[in-house]
């Protein structure tokens, strides 16, 4: 058998573990890869899957962008939304996708029809691995995407080809179960050495999930993995741009929490925007000539100006995931242990503690006489 064969059935066998543990009863799709699995069954060694599980990532474009490309992805890169003013899409175009951050509730319902026969151009995944669904996300946009600016690379090709006829929730499993992009997710998260225990309740209920959104033919669709499949939310009419369409959408969903819930994120999956800057440059350079000179020399120092804004901020956010994942407590256990051996540390520690008590009695102070105007008010 060809030993590019062998390995692809190895992959596919390897993926499939938790499947098979886990849910005996799945069928796949696919008879002829099942087939050949068998076939190849002599010929390769079946590997246990990994039990390692997934970190939790933090929503910021800088973590990922830097996803994107440590799984091999060129030409696509993440921003932040701040409004959902039309003007800032538009500046953004072209917008791919986006992924939307909240807080998860059991009983939400959908905002449109989840579709279980969705079409087979669909590529939908269940969401089987806790704190995966950032990664979930992005893939749901990436794996659906057709776009000059994008090429996905070899490991989410490989993964899509291997994954293509399975159903969503196989699909799941193999991604749970995908060393590389699992490597590749939890390389981005934050170490944690020191746990406030006051916080640990607060952090276990308030659950966060990302869901993305792209259109997909004429027709726009939320990709939710905790759903059974797509969730069909409107159609596009011709000439109709997608994002008129979900802006709403998003800012009824928000708007559906209470008044006080603020925990909420939106990112957009767009084309480079440093290789968008470069090829307008060299568009302008080219037709440099048709151009009076003062309009050309506008342009250029303007496409100029942006360019430089995106070098800088892909080198900050290389210095940013540096910091995320470098271990700072040995530098910070020899600073006190400096500190106390100065004789530095205990002042400070005594300075901080009357700080503590003085700001306490300010706000009782603020309590009281509240509670005194309150009184009087009534009067």
């Amino acid at each position: 058998m060809d030993r590019t064969v062998v390995h692809n059935v190895t992959q596919f066998q390897n993926c499939l573990v938790g499947v098979q543990k886990i849910h005996p009863q799945t069928k796949m799709e696919d008879s002829t890869g099942m087939e050949n699995l068998q076939a190849a069954d002599s010929n390769t060694e079946t590997v246990e899957a990994e039990n390692d599980s997934w970190c939790e990532i933090e929503s910021d474009p800088g973590v990922f962008t830097q996803l994107i490309r440590d799984f091999g992805c060129v030409g696509a890169q993440v921003e932040e939304i701040w409004s959902l003013e039309a003007n800032i899409f538009h500046n953004l175009e072209p917008i791919h996708g986006l992924i939307f951050l909240f807080k998860w509730m059991h009983d939400e319902q959908p905002d449109g029809r989840v579709v279980s026969n969705f079409d087979e151009n669909i590529y939908f995944a269940k969401q089987v691995v806790e704190n995966s669904c950032a990664t979930h996300s992005i893939l749901s946009l990436l794996l659906n995407l057709k776009h000059p600016d994008i090429e996905l690379g070899e490991m989410l090709t490989r993964f899509r080809d291997l994954t293509i006829n399975l159903d969503p929730l196989s699909r799941g499993y193999c991604l749970g179960n995908d060393r590389k992009i699992r490597t590749a997710h939890n390389s981005l998260a934050r170490p944690t050495f020191i746990v406030n225990e006051s916080q640990e309740d607060e952090i276990e209920a308030a659950t966060y999930h990302f869901v993305s959104y792209m259109p997909i033919g004429e027709r726009l669709y939320e990709l939710n993995g905790l759903r059974l499949g797509p969730t069909e939310l409107a159609v596009i009419a011709p000439g109709q741009n997608w994002l008129d369409i979900v802006r709403p959408i998003i800012e009824a969903r928000m708007h559906s929490y209470s008044t006080d819930e603020i925990h909420f994120n939106l990112m957009a999956l767009v084309s480079d925007r440093q290789r968008f800057y470069e090829r307008q440059i060299e568009q302008l350079q080219r037709d440099s000539l048709q151009l009076p000179q003062p309009q050309r020399e506008a342009e250029l120092n303007e496409l100029l100006n942006r360019l430089r804004v995106e070098k800088e901020k892909n080198r900050q956010y290389s210095v940013e995931n540096a910091r995320r994942h470098h271990n700072y407590v040995p530098f910070i256990v020899e600073l006190l242990k400096q500190m106390g051996e100065l004789g530095e540390l205990t002042p400070i520690l005594e300075e901080a503690k009357l700080n503590e008590s003085s700001e306490k009695v300010e706000v009782e102070d603020e309590f009281y006489l509240s509670q005194n105007f309150g009184m009087k008010h009534t009067k």
